[in-house]
């Protein structure tokens, strides 16, 4: 009894350790903001072309099926996320959710899986933002590795610098680039619609299993899938800083994965029915340029080249606020260096886990030059981040469950929404990641896994250290809403106060 008492106050000591230091900015995003960011983070254009032709080129016209049949356990995710953010706000979410539910060691990994995934994509993403930028005044000077990752560094750097301003300058740039990149892509739908001529006829068996080449081209296929969708969780990373987010990052999330999924799919049937299959296979990054070309001769290329270069600014901002906002919440846990816990006095940002991050993929690209084209970079890329978005989506889904164990059963909504869907996403996440291990290359299994691997070391050597946070808290819904539960009648006014008191958040 004493060792338990010895062990809470231990964790209340180092929480309120924290609760001295300076943290992120709170109540900056409002709703608006927050599906803006959920919306940008799965970077609609970006993803379409980066990964069609990778898509196109697993499963062929099955890609529509497995954008839509991923989406349904990916909704269960998303539903783990939303419920899980209601009961502890922190900017690490699965970091933190995973590791007060199953094991402290799954959640540093969960965790660690989102900073690596994140990372290579610094480079996976920039790299099509310089590719891009330089197909609008030259097609030639686009095929140039060096040159693209040289330009995709300077974009890179840019919004290095904008999320290094605080929040409400990154949700004012982000307003802007997916505002634009929304309505080329919207004028594009209405486009295609009225585009005469077609390369195959629609066809309902596109969203059947017909197309695919059994159990292990179907889970190639929603491994990629998933490289599609990732991103919306940004809202649960941005958690401490949104107004009212035990409601607003989930619903947020929500609506998001709503908007790309509808997004996806138009456009998937649509270079289905426009671009022959040599057009895609060859089209590569470039697949909706060709798709632009075909659909409005002359300028429809360009502005399309446009949307996905807004979209990838947009997401690598987005990626950014991710990566920085774990790493300030292991540093703040000291499961990492502490100093990745400090947030600049002025702009209320993780200054030094953004330094970090910037240096470590400015190094990626001078390394991202030696390792072929673009397009094989991109390949290798996805896939790779692929394994990592299914393990750590795959952990939270698991982690919901289990949190709302106690509450499962009360109604027929807590159970679909609460246990039996994001056990299916969870199991669903899980299955992709072993089934495409045999069918991916030594390149992304090698960055997949062993990015994964690496994060041991971190793990092993904080844990030793006694770092709380491998002495959690457990994380409980019903206990958590019994504690809630004096504070949901509307709110007292203080006596002497203004009326605007506020809860503390978990973190």
């Amino acid at each position: 009894m004493r060792a338990t008492s010895s062990r809470a106050a231990n964790r209340t000591t180092g929480r309120a350790g924290r609760a001295h230091g300076r943290g992120l900015q709170p109540n900056v995003l409002g709703t608006f903001d927050t599906i803006v960011m959920a919306v940008a983070g799965s970077a609609p254009a970006y993803s379409l072309a980066a990964t069609t032709s990778v898509l196109v080129g697993a499963v062929g016209f099955a890609a529509p099926a497995a954008l839509l049949y991923c989406a349904i356990p990916m909704l269960g995710i998303v539903l783990a996320f939303s419920r899980l953010g209601r009961i502890d706000v922190n900017a690490g979410a699965s970091y933190s959710w995973v590791g007060r539910t199953l094991h402290p060691f799954l959640g540093f990994l969960s965790g660690w899986a989102l900073v690596v995934a994140a990372t290579i994509f610094m480079v996976a993403g920039s790299l099509p933002a310089g590719q891009l930028t330089l197909a609008l005044f030259d097609a030639g000077l686009a095929e140039n590795t060096a040159l693209a990752t040289a330009v995709g560094a300077g974009w890179f750097v840019m919004m290095l610098l904008v999320v290094l301003g605080g929040a409400r300058l990154t949700v004012r740039a982000q307003l802007v680039l997916t505002g634009v990149e929304l309505l080329i892509l919207l004028l594009f739908i209405l486009g295609v619609l009225m585009h005469r001529g077609s390369a195959a006829a629609f066809d309902w068996s596109w969203l059947g299993f017909g197309h695919f080449d059994g159990a292990a081209g179907f889970a190639s296929g929603a491994l990629i899938a998933a490289f599609y969708y990732w991103g919306w969780d940004v809202t649960s990373n941005l958690s401490e800083e949104t107004r009212d987010s035990r409601r607003t990052a989930g619903l947020a999330a929500l609506v998001g994965i709503g908007v790309v999924f509808l997004l996806f799919e138009t456009f998937t049937i649509a270079v289905n029915v426009v671009l022959s299959a040599g057009e895609i296979g060859t089209g590569g990054a470039n697949v909706l340029a060709l798709l632009g070309d075909a659909v409005w001769p002359g300028v429809g290329g360009k502005l399309l080249i446009v949307a996905v270069m807004l979209s990838t600014v947009a997401t690598l901002e987005t990626t950014l606020i991710q990566v920085t906002r774990s790493l300030f919440a292991m540093g703040r846990d000291r499961t990492m260096p502490a100093a990745l816990g400090a947030v600049h006095r002025r702009w209320n940002t993780p200054w030094v886990a953004i330094t970090v991050v910037g240096a470590v993929a400015l190094v990626m690209f001078v390394a991202a030059m030696a390792l072929g084209s673009v397009g094989d970079i991109l390949s290798s890329a996805v896939n790779a981040i692929g394994l990592q978005i299914a393990f750590y989506y795959g952990l939270a889904g698991i982690a919901a469950v289990v949190a709302y164990r106690g509450m499962l059963l009360r109604s027929v909504r807590d159970f679909v929404l609460g246990g039996a869907w994001p056990l299916i996403g969870a199991a669903f996440m899980f299955w992709i990641f072993f089934e495409s291990l045999a069918d991916l290359n030594g390149t992304s299994v090698a960055i997949g896994l062993g990015g994964l691997g690496a994060g041991v070391v971190p793990l092993l050597w904080y844990w030793r250290k006694g770092s709380s946070y491998y002495r959690p808290a457990p994380l409980d819904a019903a206990r958590a809403m019994a504690a809630a539960e004096p504070y949901d009648v509307p709110r007292q006014r203080h006596p002497g106060g203004d009326g605007n008191d506020t809860l503390a958040t978990d973190f």
